[in-house]
């Protein structure tokens, strides 16, 4: 907290590293300051998503479902047992733990 001596309050703004004027001011210099240090510690933690790496090809990390079987492959869009295409689950990989198909969203949306 800052120095108080009377009249001027030591300290700079949060946002803008301005001096802070008299009275009450503990944080923001102005309104637009207040508003947006407001913001900063009101936003919600964003995750960051996996994304395949540039210049990629996407079709060998996809993750695809049979609608009929309910099988997954990795890669291989076509179920050669229904003799038809598979929905896109995401992107992603196999499990390390049963080596099944896993997508990235469904790994996040554990947590």
């Amino acid at each position: 907290m800052p120095l108080r001596n009377g009249y001027v309050t030591a300290g700079t703004c949060q946002i803008c590293d301005q001096p802070l004027p008299t009275g009450r001011a503990r944080a923001a210099c102005s309104d637009a300051c207040r508003q947006a240090l407001w913001r900063r510690r009101h936003q919600p933690t964003i995750h960051p998503t996996a994304a395949p790496p540039t210049g990629a090809l996407r079709r060998p990390i996809t993750v695809y479902e049979c609608a009929t079987r309910g099988t997954r492959q990795l890669g291989d869009q076509y179920c050669h047992d229904c003799n038809t295409f598979m929905h896109t689950i995401g992107t992603g990989g196999t499990c390390p733990h049963c080596t099944e198909p896993v997508a990235h969203t469904e790994l996040t949306d554990l947590q």
